[in-house]
C-alpha cells in the first residue's frame, strides 16, 4: 500500500448530495478538499430521482418542516439549511425553482442533470478535486485505504467527511459495504430497515392486465392513520405515494385497507344499489357506483364473494415489503449516540458522518434531499472550523 505524495486537507468520501454539499462548504472555507467517489461518474442516485421530477424540498415553514423526520438530532441541522435555503441555493446555480399544488417544490427544468452541472462546474472553480472510481476499501492503521484506477492508494487528511449512502439501490452507489469497517472502530450502527417501499401481494392471474396501472381517488387505512392517495399496482404488489404515507405503519405489520368511495357513506351507498335494475352483473353495479376498471378488480380479488360490503374497506393483502435495496430510502444507519452535535464519530476525531449514512427516516416529498443537504452542510462546516 503506497501512499499518496500528498494527502488533501479535507477527504470526502461519496460524491452524492451529502458529499458535495460538505465539499463546497469546506472550499468556500479555502481549504483544499478531495472528493473520491466509487462510481464512474458522481451523484447517481441524485440523477436518478430526478428522472421523474427533481423534488428538492417542501415549501414548509422551517419548523413544520423538521417535524415530519423521526429524530430532533435534525431540527438544528434543517434550521441551517431549510426550505427556503434550498430555493435560494438552487437559483444561485442558474436553476429557477417553483411550487407545485401540493407544495413541493420542483426546478422548472424539473430534472436533475442541469442542477448537478452546475454544481459540478462550481465545484471545480472552487478548486475541489472529484476523483472517481476510488473505492473506499477501510483502514490501514489511521489512514483511508481505496481500490483506485491505478492500484491500491492510501490518504492521511487532516478531516474526513464520510458520506457513503444508506443500503438501497446499490447499482448506483448506496451498498451500505462501509458497516463492518465502521462496527470494527466501535461506531454504533443500527441495522436497515426500507423506508419509502412498496409491499409484496400475490395477484391472481386476472390481475395481470392491470399491472402498472394507478388506482386513485381513494382513501387508504392502516393501523390509525386514513390517508387519502393513490397507488400503482405493479406485477410485484403495490407502491407509490399512498404507499409511501403509511410505510411505518404496514412495516409494523398493520393490515392495508382502502375505501374505494371516500365521498359516499355507506347509507348513500345503499340507497344507489337499491335503485338499480334487479339482475344487473356485478360489474355493471360497480360501474354504475363510480369505480373504474382498475377499481373493479381490486374489488373482485379481493372482495368476490360479497363485494359491496367491501367497498369502504376493502382489505389487501400485502405480503411484507419488496426488499431493501428496492426502498427509495432506508432506516438505520449511524447511531446518534456516536455522533457529537457537530455530526463527528466519537471513536474517529476529525471524522464527519453525512446524509443516508445517520438514522433518520422521513416521507418523500423533499424531505429526504434535503436533509442530505442540510447534514453535508453542517458536517462541512464543523470539519472547516476544525481545521482553521
Amino acid at each position: 500500500m503506497r501512499p499518496q505524495p500528498e494527502s488533501p486537507q479535507a477527504l470526502v468520501i461519496g460524491a452524492g448530495p451529502a458529499g458535495l454539499m460538505a465539499a463546497e462548504e469546506l472550499a468556500k472555507a479555502g481549504i483544499r478538499t478531495l472528493v473520491c467517489e466509487a462510481k464512474p461518474t458522481i451523484a447517481r442516485k441524485f440523477l436518478m430521482a430526478g428522472k421523474s421530477g427533481l423534488n428538492v424540498t417542501k415549501d414548509d415553514d422551517a419548523d413544520i418542516f423538521a417535524t415530519r423526520y423521526d429524530t430532533p438530532h435534525l431540527r438544528p441541522i434543517l434550521q441551517n439549511f431549510g426550505p427556503r435555503d434550498v430555493r435560494i441555493w438552487c437559483r444561485a446555480l442558474g436553476q429557477e425553482v417553483f411550487t407545485g399544488s401540493s407544495g413541493r417544490v420542483f426546478p422548472v427544468a424539473m430534472k436533475a442533470s442541469p442542477l448537478l452541472r452546475a454544481w459540478a462546474q462550481r465545484l471545480t472553480s472552487q478548486g475541489v478535486e472529484i476523483r472517481t472510481r476510488w473505492r473506499w476499501t477501510g483502514f490501514h492503521g489511521n489512514a483511508f485505504t481505496f481500490d483506485t484506477p491505478t492500484g491500491p492508494q492510501s490518504l492521511t487528511p487532516k478531516v474526513t467527511i464520510l458520506a457513503l449512502g444508506g443500503a438501497s439501490w446499490q447499482r448506483l452507489g448506496s451498498d451500505g459495504a462501509w458497516v463492518p469497517w465502521l462496527r470494527e472502530k466501535g461506531v454504533q450502527i443500527t441495522d436497515w430497515q426500507p423506508a419509502n417501499m412498496g409491499f409484496r401481494v400475490d395477484w391472481s392471474a386476472h390481475m395481470a392486465p392491470f399491472f402498472g396501472q394507478p388506482v386513485k381517488g381513494i382513501a387508504l387505512i392502516a393501523g390509525p392513520h386514513r390517508e387519502l392517495g393513490e397507488f400503482i399496482i405493479s406485477s410485484k404488489g403495490v407502491e407509490g405515494s399512498g404507499i409511501y404515507s403509511l410505510y411505518k405503519d404496514l412495516r409494523s405489520g398493520s393490515r392495508l385497507a382502502v375505501d374505494l368511495l371516500p365521498d359516499l357513506g355507506q347509507d348513500e351507498i345503499t340507497r344507489r344499489l337499491s335503485r338499480m335494475k334487479p339482475g344487473e352483473s356485478t360489474t355493471n353495479r360497480l360501474r354504475k357506483l363510480g369505480l373504474d376498471p382498475t377499481q373493479i378488480a381490486l374489488v373482485m380479488e379481493f372482495a368476490r364473494s360479497d363485494p359491496f360490503a367491501h367497498l369502504k374497506h376493502l382489505p389487501i393483502q400485502l405480503q411484507g415489503p419488496r426488499p431493501l435495496d428496492e426502498a427509495i430510502s432506508v432506516a438505520g444507519g449511524i447511531a446518534w449516540d456516536a455522533l457529537t452535535p457537530d455530526l463527528e464519530l466519537k471513536v474517529l476525531p476529525n471524522t464527519f458522518v453525512a446524509g443516508e449514512m445517520l438514522d433518520w427516516e422521513a416521507p418523500t416529498g423533499g424531505y429526504l434531499l434535503t436533509a442530505c443537504w442540510a447534514t453535508g452542510r453542517w458536517a462541512g462546516q464543523a470539519a472547516a472550523r476544525r481545521l482553521r
